[in-house]
């Protein structure tokens, strides 16, 4: 079953493929792999961490992980490899989930079981760049990164969930964490759902399980404190600020070990992004843009210009 699930994910991942099982606890992980850092064997997942407590399958990219690697070799660990999924792994296990979730700076969506508490943890980055589904069957809670992945798994029942068709044709999209299918919830942003066996035999059902949902990012708390304590500076300083706030995260992102790319629109944003690439990179950055045969869609001469 994790096998046809896995395969169903194929485009995200087409690099590689891993599995691990634990059929004493009931628990199995599958993933695919887009190596972009380290892609060496030592990256490959799911990963088990140092001490062999945490197995983890992760998808996105700790943005910040080479700062993070030298914190914690300050403190003494040593790493077999360079993926951000090892620091990761190294990262809870000497902070606690909590703490490490709030150290992490990138796109993440991951399923990682504690084999001392038994607990499967599901977590998502702050504003839910990365998907993560949850469904449940029968006797088992099932997750993935995209509905065609769950569809494969046995049991599974495809009902539509009339209300979320009813939003998605009126307004365009599923609102707020509803999914087209009855039954399965999409993980709120910046969350985490930890669950035990008991926990889910009490629930019957993922619907059940949003009690044990909780928030260790939240964008409105953000956005109050800044209300409270307003960013001060001339507008010299402030736009200083953000030009080297700007600079940082566009040279996080460009830490990869293949050819990068940049997608190219006739807005500002897209070119700002590309000319701080350029300026932060030896060799040329290489533009891709999307062309559109209707003339009211097409920004392709603007993105040439």
């Amino acid at each position: 079953a994790i096998g046809q699930m896995t395969a169903a994910l194929r485009h995200r991942g087409p690099d590689a493929e891993g599995f691990w099982a634990n059929r004493e606890a009931g628990i199995a992980f599958g993933h695919r792999r887009l190596a972009i850092v380290d892609l060496s064997e030592a990256g490959r997942q799911p990963m088990h961490s140092a001490s062999g407590r945490y197995v983890i399958t992760f998808n996105g990219e700790i943005y910040n992980f080479r700062d993070l690697r030298r914190e914690l070799e300050g403190a003494g660990r040593r790493f077999h490899g360079a993926s951000d999924t090892e620091i990761m792994l190294c990262a809870i296990e000497s902070w606690g989930l909590d703490t490490a979730l709030t150290r992490f700076a990138g796109m993440f969506a991951f399923g990682l079981w504690d084999k001392e508490t038994r607990t499967l943890h599901l977590a998502r980055d702050r504003m839910g760049k990365k998907p993560l589904y949850v469904a449940s069957t029968r006797d088992a809670l099932v997750f993935a990164s995209e509905l065609k992945a769950i569809n494969h798994f046995p049991g599974f029942c495809r009902e539509l969930d009339l209300d979320a068709a009813a939003a998605m044709l009126s307004n365009g999209w599923v609102p707020d964490n509803s999914c087209i299918w009855r039954g399965v919830f999409k993980l709120p942003p910046g969350s985490v759902l930890s669950v035990t066996a008991a926990d889910f035999a009490k629930a019957r059902d993922a619907a059940s399980l949003s009690h044990r949902i909780r928030h260790w990012w939240s964008l409105a708390e953000v956005a109050a404190r800044g209300r409270q304590d307003p960013v001060a500076g001339t507008d010299e300083e402030l736009t200083n600020e953000l030009d080297d706030l700007l600079r940082l995260a566009v040279r996080e992102r460009m830490v990869a070990d293949v050819p990068l790319g940049a997608f190219v629109s006739g807005g500002i944003d897209s070119s700002a992004v590309v000319a701080l690439m350029q300026a932060q990179s030896q060799k040329p950055v290489r533009t891709f843009t999307i062309a559109f045969g209707e003339g009211g869609f097409d920004e392709a001469p603007h993105a040439r210009e």
